[in-house]
């Protein structure tokens, strides 16, 4: 079975096909600046080399179109029909309430996702456009969409609820819903069978950390809280999002800087965070580079980061009565060796202990950084998002 998996955005598309028979990458690559000048798509051939094609590409269906052109293409593509696409699986940033699992494409299905745009406006809009895209190009092909936040939906009611009145998760469904879900269900899966230990017993803190960043505490496989909240914006500090701050001193500095709310919602999104810190970039490579130069903001936007995913460690630990697995994934927390250490320093009373020279060696792969003393197993865990929406389309296409 092949299967195509597509992340659409506002202005962009991410695509991976897959040959489920052994879970083999085929074709991959990525399509931006869809509706504006020099829209482009980015191909990764077999040889790791990579091209760029220029087009005009005004919607989301040019796009797709584009994306079907050159899995085709003699040179450069994986299929000779497009017949050979088996099913096509969709990541969805915002499921809110109403789906808490993957689920086959419908014309419910789609009014559900619509339905839930003023959550989620940006990433909901183009995920439709995909889909919608998908319907127009191959409109016999089953589809399937996997939520980013259905993984976190096994929360407990008091620990996903907001301290306003009841009546509003009611009506307008405020409520915490967690993101990048589908990464911290893949991580919490490999490293237990990294470790040979079965994911019913363990209490696992996965740090999924990137340009966005999140924490999530699962116990016995279940996720029990997360720092994301009703958007992406809550939680951690982030490379532009300001993650957790005090309501009241963001309708203070709306009044002070005269911004509408969605202005302050844009401000608080891409203005902010290690980028609004430092001055210097919301790239982290850039910040280190920064700080090691002596860049005194850079600096403080580092101990900030670091401190902040030290602080959800300790309370997610406080919250599950422990823990015994902590996982690190994505960009960040694949790569930044001195991330890791910071944050897991002084957490030695938990039973954590690096391995501070096999932790400076890893990038990018997976290994054990802890100590072999240490009673909490510290891991590295590349995430693969895009396999884990592969084997849930596969799933249910032949459930079908």
């Amino acid at each position: 079975m092949k299967i195509l998996v597509l992340n659409c955005g506002s202005s962009s598309i991410k695509y991976k096909l897959y040959n489920m028979d052994d879970e083999s990458v085929l074709a991959q690559g990525g399509v931006e600046r869809i509706g504006l000048d020099k829209a482009f798509i980015k191909v990764k051939l077999p040889n790791g080399e990579k091209k760029q094609i220029f087009a005009d590409l005004p919607t989301h269906k040019e796009g797709v179109a584009l994306v079907f052109k050159c899995l085709l293409d003699k040179e450069i593509g994986a299929i000779k029909s497009l017949d050979e696409i088996d099913a096509v699986g969709h990541r969805i940033v915002q499921g809110g309430d109403l789906f808490e699992k993957s689920c086959i494409v419908t014309p419910e299905v789609e009014k559900g996702i619509e339905s839930l745009c003023d959550l989620a406006p940006v990433h909901n809009a183009g995920h439709l456009k995909g889909i919608r895209a998908v319907d127009e190009l191959m409109p016999t092909t089953p589809q399937v969409t996997v939520f980013d936040n259905a993984f976190h939906s096994t929360m407990p009611d008091y620990a996903y609820l907001y301290a306003v009145p009841y009546e509003l998760y009611k009506k307008y469904h405020v409520r915490r819903y967690g993101f990048h879900g589908t990464s911290h269900r893949y991580v919490s899966h490999r490293v237990c069978e990294m470790l040979g230990v079965d994911i019913k017993d363990q209490k696992i803190i996965t740090c999924h950390i990137g340009n966005g960043a999140s924490v999530a505490a699962i116990k016995g496989g279940k996720v029990i809280d997360t720092s994301m909240g009703l958007t992406p914006l809550a939680g951690l500090m982030m490379g532009s999002r300001s993650g957790d701050i005090d309501p009241s001193a963001v309708t203070y500095l709306m009044e002070k800087l005269g911004k509408k709310p969605q202005e302050m919602a844009d401000f608080l999104n891409k203005e902010s965070g290690v980028l609004g810190i430092s001055g210097v970039s919301s790239d982290m490579r850039d910040v280190e580079n920064a700080a090691q130069e002596g860049n005194e903001r850079a600096i403080l936007a580092l101990k900030m980061y670091d401190y902040r995913i030290k602080k959800y460690i300790g309370s997610y630990a406080a919250a599950m009565g422990g823990v015994d697995i902590i996982v690190w994934t994505a960009g960040v927390g694949e790569n930044q060796t001195s991330t890791r250490e910071q944050a897991c320093e002084g957490l030695e009373f938990l039973g954590v202990k690096i391995d501070k020279e096999k932790n400076a060696k890893i990038h990018g792969e997976e290994a054990i950084i802890s100590t072999p003393d240490s009673k909490v197993k510290v891991v590295v865990v590349p995430t693969d998002e895009e396999i884990v929406i592969a084997r849930d389309t596969k799933a249910l296409v032949e459930k079908k």
